[in-house]
C-alpha cells in the first residue's frame, strides 16, 4: 500500500531523529509502560500503535500479552506499545505520538468514554484507521473511529441478573426481600456502564429486589476491600454482593471474611463476580464465589482480523463481540486448568 510505504519513512525518519537526540544522554534508558520502538528494518511489517489503559488487574495483564502475542514481528506487525496508567491524558499524548508517527493502525482501550472527539478527528485526517479494544467511545461521529473488539458489556449484566433470579428460585428464595450491594470499576468506564445497566433492568423486574448501594471500587482489589468494608458497616443484612469484577471481588471477599461472615454456595452473602480468571475460578472450584461472568481478555486474534480485512482492502464491520461463557461450580472443571490468565 503506497500510503502506509509514506507513513513507513515518516515513522523511521522521526524514530532517526529522536534517537539522536538521545544519544548524548548517557546510558539507554527504557521507560517501564512502553516498549522498544526500533525502526523496523523489513518495510513490510504493519505498523500498530497501541494505547493500554494500565495494568490495574489480572484481566488487563492477559489483555496486553493477548495484544503483545499478536502483534509480533514474526506475524508481519512492528508494535509501539503505551501504558497510559489509568490516566485519559497519558492516552491522548500516546495517541497523538503515534498520530506523529504515521502508524499504519491505531488500537486502545479508552479509559473512559467522553472526551475523545478532537483526537480521534486527528487520527482521521491523517488517514490512520483506529480500532477499539475492550471499551467503547462516545463521540458526535462514529466514523471517527474503524472498529471496535470486544465484550457485550449488557450482555454481561444481564447475565448475572438472570443467573441470581434463577438461583434464588431454586433455593426457593424467589418471592423473598433481597438485598445488594455493586462494587462497581472506573467511573464512566463502557464496562460499568454496560454490566451496570444489564444488571438494574433484570433487578427492574423483581419488585423484592433492593439495590442498596452502588460504589465505585476502581476495578482494584484494595479499593474493592475498602468499599466493601464501608458497607459492611453500613448495612447490617447484606444478602447478594455484585463486583464487576475478580480484582475487587478478591477485596470484597477478605473484607467479609474478617467481618466473620461467609460467603458463596454455603455461606451467608452471595458473590458474583466478573471476568472470570483463573484465581477466580479456583474460587467458584471451592464453592467462596457463586458465579463468575466470563470478560475475554484474548482479543489480539479479533483485532488483527479487523487488520487483515482492511488490508485485503474490504470493509471491516463495526463491531465484534468475543466469546463469553458463565461458569459456576457445575461447569468451571471444563476450563479451570487450561485458563491462561
Amino acid at each position: 500500500m503506497k500510503q502506509r510505504a509514506k507513513r513507513k519513512f515518516r515513522l523511521i525518519s522521526s524514530v532517526l531523529a529522536v534517537l539522536l537526540l538521545l544519544s548524548g544522554c548517557g546510558p539507554d534508558f527504557k521507560e517501564d509502560n512502553s516498549q522498544d520502538t526500533v525502526t523496523p528494518k523489513d518495510d513490510s511489517l504493519i505498523v500498530v500503535g497501541v494505547s493500554q489503559i494500565g495494568s490495574e488487574s489480572v484481566w488487563r495483564t492477559a489483555n496486553t500479552a493477548s495484544i503483545q502475542s499478536t502483534f509480533s514481528k514474526e506475524n508481519g506487525y512492528f508494535l509501539i506499545f503505551d501504558n497510559a496508567r489509568q490516566k485519559q491524558e497519558n492516552q491522548i499524548k500516546a495517541l497523538r505520538s503515534f498520530i506523529s508517527q504515521q502508524v499504519d493502525y491505531i488500537v486502545f482501550s479508552p479509559i473512559v468514554e467522553d472526551g475523545w472527539d478532537t483526537v480521534l478527528q486527528e487520527a482521521k485526517d491523517a488517514g490512520i484507521p483506529v480500532i477499539l479494544m475492550d471499551r467503547n467511545v462516545n463521540v458526535k461521529d462514529e466514523s471517527l473511529y474503524t472498529a471496535w473488539v470486544g465484550s457485550d458489556f449488557t450482555e454481561e449484566g444481564r447475565r448475572a441478573g438472570r443467573w441470581l433470579s434463577g438461583h434464588l428460585a431454586e433455593e426457593g428464595r424467589g418471592d423473598e426481600e433481597v438485598n445488594i450491594v455493586v462494587l462497581q470499576g472506573t467511573n464512566g468506564s463502557t464496562s460499568v456502564i454496560g454490566r451496570t445497566k444489564g444488571f438494574d433492568s433484570v433487578a427492574a423486574q423483581h419488585d423484592r429486589w433492593n439495590i442498596l448501594e452502588q460504589a465505585d471500587a476502581d476495578f482494584t482489589t484494595a479499593k474493592g476491600k475498602e468499599e466493601m468494608n464501608k458497607m459492611l458497616q453500613k448495612y447490617e443484612d447484606i444478602d447478594v454482593v455484585v463486583s464487576q469484577n475478580d480484582d475487587m471481588t478478591f477485596g470484597a471477599l477478605e473484607a467479609i471474611q474478617e467481618a466473620g461472615m461467609t460467603t458463596g454456595t454455603e455461606g451467608e452473602i452471595i458473590v458474583i463476580s466478573f471476568d472470570a480468571t483463573k484465581s477466580a475460578l479456583e474460587k467458584v472450584e471451592e464453592g467462596i464465589i457463586n458465579v463468575d461472568i466470563e470478560c475475554n481478555p484474548e482479543q489480539g486474534a479479533y483485532i488483527e482480523k479487523v487488520i487483515r480485512t482492511m488490508e485485503n482492502g474490504e470493509r471491516a464491520d463495526k463491531e465484534y463481540f468475543v466469546e463469553e461463557k458463565v461458569f459456576t461450580k457445575k461447569n468451571v472443571d471444563s476450563v479451570i486448568d487450561d485458563r491462561s490468565y
